[in-house]
């Protein structure tokens, strides 16, 4: 976690017990954007490849986690806390949840295509192919603050 997002977690738990498990991060395909939706509530959940877990050694999300979103020039926006965590086929992942994260017109088939074209290219990078079943982490989470 760089400096401001720390100093950030710092004053917003100010002379309360902090949460131990926190972390700082930027969504993926468009930072500014995604954070936006978040702040404006829209955006409710995220999803993430299973396989890049295990391959940079993370652990899997818990509904003890808490984040600090950063924008694309990793300044501090919002706290988050994640609510739920399941496992899911990507082509299982239900329309309810693909609206839940957000984005463009919310439907299903935006959701798809945006997340089938992210993850082939995230899985070209180390060699790997894209599947329609693949296993992703799905999380929802809620606001616990905005930066003002």
């Amino acid at each position: 976690m760089n400096q401001e997002a720390q100093a950030y977690w710092d004053t917003y738990w100010k002379g309360q017990d902090k949460p131990r498990s926190v972390s700082a991060w930027q969504f993926g395909a468009d930072p500014d954007e995604l954070a936006q939706l978040v702040i404006d509530g829209t955006k409710t959940a995220t999803c993430s490849g299973y396989i890049f877990y295990g391959m940079e050694n993370e652990p899997l999300p818990t509904t003890e986690d808490y984040s600090v979103i950063l924008n694309s020039d990793d300044k501090p926006v919002a706290i988050i806390k994640t609510t739920e965590v399941t496992l899911a086929p990507m082509n299982e992942v239900t329309e309810e949840f693909a609206i839940a994260e957000g984005e463009g017109d919310r439907t299903y088939s935006y959701w798809w295509d945006v997340h089938e074209k992210f993850f082939r290219n995230e899985l070209r990078k180390i060699g790997r192919e894209f599947s329609e079943d693949m296993l992703l982490v799905c999380e929802r989470f809620k606001v616990i603050d905005v930066k003002k």
